[in-house]
């Protein structure tokens, strides 16, 4: 069971920057895989970035084109997402995920999103 709390949403302009927070509940946070999403009005949820357990292994989603970066802080049980270079197109509704494996099946845990909006 986890319990995510995320922070640093707001209003930015285009070229600023951005770092998201996720704080996760719970003792078993190295064993998550932990994740950001985001959701634009009018569309799906569309993946942003991955990190593994250990912090050793990322994956982003090709349209972040570097601009974004995801770490984690596992003695703080938080994920972190740096953007940079915020464009208008990245505004969205920015969601924290824990991926929980385990038994064959996985769990994906949500937290509650954090508006990002970025001017032109």
């Amino acid at each position: 069971q986890v319990q995510l709390v995320e922070s640093g949403g707001g209003l930015v302009q285009a070229g600023g920057s951005l770092r998201l927070s996720c704080a996760a509940s719970g003792r078993h946070f190295t064993s998550y895989v932990m994740g950001w999403f985001r959701q634009a009005p009018g569309k799906g949820r569309e993946f942003v970035a991955a990190i593994n357990g250990k912090g050793d292994s990322t994956d982003y989603a090709d349209s972040m084109n570097g601009r974004f970066t995801i770490s984690r802080d596992n003695a703080k049980n938080t994920v972190y997402l740096q953007m940079n270079s915020l464009k208008p197109e990245d505004t969205a509704v920015y969601y924290c995920n824990a991926r929980n494996t385990g038994w064959g099946l996985t769990y994906d845990y949500w937290g509650q999103g954090t508006q990002v909006t970025v001017s032109s």
